[in-house]
């Protein structure tokens, strides 16, 4: 089902918006479409007009997600700045997005709406994928990327930590935060596939990038 079109809808939206903090605030299991439609002080008559049921909120919600993950992804300036600045701007992104993914939300889509969240998932990665492989193409035509990375393999890695990174196993110890994991497993891509060009680009950026952080802590 194509839902983009539903989501010119301004009413629409704000009303998964809402959703979503409420499913964040009560869980998604504790709330039938009376109650979200109580929480939001509309008619159920008015919800109903917009969603089915349950299952099919379940499936606008994600839809969305996907909607807005599309949108910011075509905002970023792909002929105006070279690979490396690309894949910065796609995982600050891709870091935004899974630091604000509720563990317990994770946990109630996929135990209750498995199929819808194993479709979300699947279309996820998809979509990462092709991001990633195309990054890697423009960065191997600039001269940023080795020639000899396997695009798709390398592709599938990254995208394979990025899954594990969830895993409670996936830290030792509680010191780490997912911050740090984030930047280490980022930093290690780089390095994997950079030329001797695209490091000392990189190197440049991050350099960059840490003074720009220390001026805006400070």
């Amino acid at each position: 089902m194509n839902f983009d079109s539903k989501f010119n809808d301004s009413k629409l939206t704000t009303i998964l918006d809402r959703i979503v903090e409420l499913f964040y605030e009560y869980g998604i299991r504790n709330l039938n479409m009376d109650d979200i439609s109580s929480h939001l002080k509309i008619s159920k008559k008015t919800l109903y007009q917009h969603v089915k049921s349950k299952e099919d909120l379940i499936e606008h919600l994600f839809a969305y997600d996907s909607f807005k993950w599309n949108k910011k992804i075509s905002e970023i300036k792909v002929n105006e700045i070279n690979a490396i600045d690309i894949l910065i701007q796609v995982s600050i992104f891709i870091y935004d997005e899974m630091s604000r993914l509720n563990p317990k939300l994770k946990f109630e889509m996929k135990k209750y709406y498995e199929p819808i969240f194993n479709h979300h998932m699947i279309e996820k990665q998809n979509q990462i994928f092709s991001q990633l492989s195309k990054n890697m193409q423009k960065g191997k035509a600039e001269g940023l990327y080795r020639e000899d990375v396997d695009i798709e393999l390398t592709a599938r890695l990254y995208i394979r930590n990025l899954l594990d990174m969830h895993n409670k196993e996936y830290c030792f110890g509680s010191e780490i935060t997912f911050n740090q994991v984030f930047e280490v497993m980022f930093e290690n891509h780089i390095r994997a596939i950079s030329t001797p060009a695209g490091l000392a680009y990189f190197e440049k950026r991050k350099s960059e990038l840490i003074h720009l952080q220390k001026n805006i802590n400070l």
